[in-house]
């Protein structure tokens, strides 16, 4: 078997990125992200793209800044499923905490839900540590067309970022 190896970037996701984002959720989910995009033009997040040469993103994710103060805090993180396991998760976690870094905070937090064992294992991996629970809830499109309300269990994890 021959190995790939991608050259991976990380930019600013743009609102032209979203046509080629179906794969990291609902049509639902990429209005949220479109909205997040703009709260991205006053600097209370920034809102990665993680992409290959052909410059199309392959994972995306946030670090908002006002969740809680002097942390950045990270979600809506998605690798495309068909290249999760392959470091791009990595490479998006590293690429937000370095956002973070640069504008002077000591720490990053985030939420994994409790029923995403590989996606907790993976922040443990990269240094993040469990201090406490919390629910979470969203909106979502159903198999029907209609909407509802999506609830979960997550653990908050944190790490020093030095």
């Amino acid at each position: 078997m021959k190995k790939v190896v991608l050259t991976l970037a990380a930019r600013d996701l743009l609102r032209a990125d979203l046509a080629s984002c179906g794969w990291a959720g609902s049509d639902l989910h990429l209005a949220n992200v479109a909205a997040q995009l703009e709260r991205a033009r006053s600097g209370e997040v920034d809102y990665l793209a993680i992409c290959p040469a052909a410059d199309i993103p392959v994972a995306k994710g946030g670090v908002d800044y006002q969740v809680k103060e002097g942390v950045g805090t990270l979600w809506q993180l998605a690798v495309h499923p068909a290249l999760r396991s392959c470091g791009i998760g990595t490479f998006l976690v590293e690429a937000a905490e370095l956002r973070i870094k640069n504008r002077g905070l000591p720490q990053a937090e985030l939420g994994v839900e409790e029923s995403n064992p590989r996606a907790r294992a993976l922040y443990e991996r990269l240094g993040y540590v469990a201090y406490d629970r919390q629910p979470d809830s969203w909106d979502e499109r159903a198999p029907d067309g209609s909407v509802r309300r999506y609830e979960t269990m997550c653990t908050l994890m944190r790490k020093e970022l030095r």
